[in-house]
């Protein structure tokens, strides 16, 4: 017998929060909410109807939408389906959708106000700008239903022209998010922009990714939303943290910490120069080794969980979790973390000779004679300082990585 759901309340609708993928609580009945990234809440429709089924109906956004109307409606397309009729045309007078325009340049402006106008001053900048120079001048007076991937290539494809591949690229995502929103909300049934590969728009080489300080609140607010495994949160975290090398991290055993004294001695055997490195730990990174400390493992700090206790995490695990949280960042790759701290410890006006130690980078000339504890007082600084500034780019969503997500 299949389960039955847990009729919803109010109490428990107002509780539901965002993660990092839409996600659906059922009430019964045909009747179920989704709750989206964005936080807003939509109840929606299933049914089947001659033995197929069919996409869920939006029935419309909570509380706007109160649970009792929705179980009403719900319940009314029901007895339609049972007649053996699509309750489409039903809902979408419900929910006045006949009152909406549905051509590219109107539904944006619908999109933009729910999706995009709360986003940071520069994101919305960079949204509005791809769709009053590009977008809408080409796709503006379509239907939406009736937009295709050639449209979406050629449109990229006169920005190339102009020589900006990566505005291209950026156009091409703004094209995708909004269709996406109208996919939600049964005004498109596909999205032209998913089947136009970003590779084949622009290619950005790894060795130029920095994320923004915005992004970098965003990845780790999403890592701590999302359900991957405790462990692999923390080890995201601190990659960021202590700007070592993913194979450094995954490979790191209990007996190289010294957390008393805030020391992690990386061996030589360990670290791509053959050179034994020390990383001078935060106070952020001692906590978080702390816990992990409590949670288990004898040997490696990140063990495999698949039976073989002797053996630390596979390379691509890290990989495969940060992928699993469907943020939008184009060719962002884990070794980009370490670029990253570079380039805004730098602008930060902290001593580059410290920085590239800290990064385990050689440096030429007399100041690259080594010695394992040169700049370590410098070293110590820097480290906090880019603990603190990351900690700052999270510090708006306590509730989702307060005191580093220990509750997520």
């Amino acid at each position: 017998m299949p389960r039955l759901a847990t009729p919803l309340t109010d109490t428990r609708l107002k509780a539901l929060k965002p993660k990092a993928t839409r996600y659906a609580i059922a009430d019964g009945g045909g009747l179920v909410v989704e709750v989206m990234p964005s936080g807003s809440k939509i109840w929606r429709f299933r049914y089947s109807l001659n033995g197929k089924q069919h996409p869920m109906l939006t029935i419309g956004d909570y509380p706007a939408v109160g649970l009792q109307a929705a179980r009403e409606r719900a319940r009314r397309y029901t007895e339609i389906v049972a007649q053996g009729v699509s309750p489409v045309a039903d809902a979408r007078k419900d929910r006045g959708a006949e009152k909406i325009s549905d051509t590219v340049s109107e539904f944006s402006a619908i999109w933009f106000a729910a999706e995009i106008s709360e986003k940071s001053e520069s994101y919305s900048r960079t949204t509005r700008r791809a769709l009053d120079k590009d977008i809408l001048p080409a796709i503006g007076k379509k239907r939406l239903s009736d937009v295709t991937p050639g449209d979406v290539l050629a449109i990229c494809d006169k920005i190339k022209g102009r020589g900006s591949p990566k505005m291209a690229l950026t156009t091409r995502n703004v094209i995708k998010r909004l269709y996406e929103f109208a996919v939600a909300r049964q005004m498109a049934a596909t999205n032209p922009a998913h089947a136009i590969a970003a590779r084949f728009i622009a290619t950005q080489e790894s060795r130029t990714r920095v994320l923004s300080p915005d992004e970098i609140g965003i990845m780790l607010r999403a890592i701590y939303a999302s359900d991957i495994r405790r462990p692999l949160k923390l080890a995201l975290h601190l990659l960021v943290l202590t700007m070592v090398r993913k194979s450094e991290l995954i490979e790191a055993t209990w007996d190289q910490f010294d957390l008393e004294h805030a020391i992690w001695r990386i061996p030589a055997n360990g670290m791509k120069m053959r050179r034994e490195h020390w990383v001078y730990l935060s106070s952020q990174a001692i906590e978080i080794l702390r816990e992990l400390r409590d949670i288990g493992g004898a040997t490696y700090v990140f063990p495999s969980t698949r039976g073989r206790s002797e053996a630390p995490i596979a390379k691509p695990t890290l990989n495969t979790a940060v992928k699993s949280l469907g943020l939008d960042m184009e060719h962002f790759v884990l070794h980009d973390f370490r670029r990253t701290a570079s380039t805004h410890l730098h602008e930060m006006g902290l001593p580059s000779d410290a920085i590239e130690k800290a990064l385990a980078h050689e440096i030429k000339g007399i100041k690259g004679v080594y010695n394992r504890a040169q700049y370590a007082e410098e070293r110590k600084r820097i480290l906090q300082h880019w603990a603190d500034f990351v900690e700052g780019q999270v510090i708006e969503a306590r509730v989702v990585a307060g005191n580093f997500g220990r509750a997520a």
